[in-house]
């Protein structure tokens, strides 16, 4: 029988009960990035983290950054961070699990080394990133990693609300500072490693019945915003051949990126394409639409098929357009490239594992993390963990107590292997 980490389970699982209670009471569960239950919950972590003896700031960014000092041996001041952490932000109507599990597992991680006294050679690190879900700020996301990787542009920062806030002036509400942003927080070579947790969000590990996933790369992924332009009318008076019908083009669009994702996606590349958000105008019953505004997602692990999709879409549509008297324009939202995670990361993973007797399996990540960000500033991989019949980012996301403790205890082993394996190799 192995010999487990010093870990308290209960605790644990009673902080994820206590931050999934921050959210829109009617609409479980939603905790949107600078409202007031974000805020609430940031308040409570910073309680949290001071609890797990972590030294607690909120970085120009908007991270809530929790460290722990390594060893006085003298070489702690040239000793970079070992980092981990997530996001306690979620989708609209998301889940209990998402994000928050890498928070919160980093805090347990952090109190069980303090309440055993444990030092590192390594300082120690866990980030609650700012709003790694698509924001209210027309949907950037991966806020605060960004703003630590030097990649949240002075464009992204313009973006607005619905209310007309700038996501420059939502950062200087809660308490960050857009104008230090302009260079990266941390430098290409700023922390010794990065170890994420998180659910898989997919139906692989539970289905193998395996509990441990070691993440060998993350897909890259494009938004761009698309805006299908007619003319609003009567909906009962204009004939149909005399239509500029916009929301009849949206359809066009969202068929053909569909098409064109199935069509791309097979043994060579992982291609998915989603159009989740779609604002019409003027958005009346009794009148035809003028105009549609829609977010595309495109995910891949090819950074040749990202690079072309928008693109090749706009173009394959062109005649769809011209047909309906339709004018159609995009711009760009975001972008991440795909990212591979470091062998070195991998392999403390996968030593953990082993060490703790957990079975396990190398796989991509179809989703995006704010790992991809933190790996411009040193090695970077994440610990998947299995979930209920593979489903996240709804109400139903779940994982298991037990479930959470193993992940937890991974990453304790993990970060146990990486701080020895790193100090011999300085």
């Amino acid at each position: 029988m192995p010999a487990f980490p010093p870990l308290n389970a209960d605790r644990l699982w009673s902080r994820v009960e206590t931050l999934s209670r921050h959210t829109l009471p009617d609409v479980p569960w939603t905790r949107r990035a600078f409202s007031p239950q974000f805020l609430a919950a940031r308040q409570w972590l910073q309680g949290e983290f001071a609890a797990a003896g972590l030294a607690v700031t909120l970085d120009a960014g908007g991270n809530l950054v929790g460290r722990r000092a390594g060893t006085g041996d003298g070489q702690d001041a040239r000793r970079k961070p070992i980092v981990t952490g997530s996001h306690c932000d979620t989708v609209p109507s998301g889940g209990r699990f998402d994000g928050i599990i890498g928070v919160l597992a980093g805090i347990e991680v952090a109190h069980a080394l303090h309440e055993q006294g444990v030092q590192l050679r390594h300082p120690f690190e866990v980030i609650d990133f700012l709003s790694e879900e698509p924001s209210d700020y027309d949907g950037v996301s991966c806020i605060g990693s960004r703003a630590i990787a030097g990649t949240l542009d002075a464009q992204m920062l313009a973006k607005s609300n619905p209310a007309g806030e700038s996501l420059a002036g939502a950062l200087s509400r809660i308490g960050a500072d857009p104008r230090a942003l302009a260079r990266p927080l941390r430098g290409a070579d700023a922390t010794a490693a990065f170890v994420e947790l998180h659910i898989e969000q997919g139906p692989v590990l539970e289905t193998r019945g395996l509990p441990i996933g070691v993440v060998t790369h993350i897909v890259g992924i494009r938004r761009a915003r698309i805006r299908v332009t007619g003319q609003p009318d009567h909906a009962g008076t204009t004939p149909m051949d005399i239509r500029r019908d916009a929301l009849v083009g949206a359809a066009r669009v969202i068929d053909a990126a569909h098409r064109r994702a199935s069509e791309l996606t097979g043994p060579q590349h992982y291609v998915v394409a989603t159009i989740g958000r779609i604002a019409v105008t003027p958005n009346a019953t009794n009148a035809v639409p003028g105009s549609a505004d829609m977010i595309l997602e495109v995910r891949s692990d090819s950074q040749a098929v990202l690079d072309s999709f928008v693109e090749d879409l706009a173009h394959g549509v062109a005649g769809d357009m011209a047909a309906l008297r339709l004018e159609l324009a995009w711009d760009e939202v975001s972008r991440a490239r795909p990212t591979h995670c470091s062998p070195v990361v991998m392999d403390a993973v996968q030593a953990a594992s082993e060490r703790l007797g957990y079975a396990s399996m190398r796989l991509p990540s179809g989703a995006g993390h704010d790992a991809v960000q933190m790996a411009h500033t040193g090695p970077m991989g994440m610990i998947f963990i299995p979930c209920l019949n593979g489903r996240s980012h709804c109400p139903e996301e779940w994982i298991d107590p037990a479930q959470l403790l193993d992940g937890t205890r991974v990453l304790y082993e993990t970060v146990l292997e990486l701080d020895a394996r790193l100090a011999r190799a300085s």
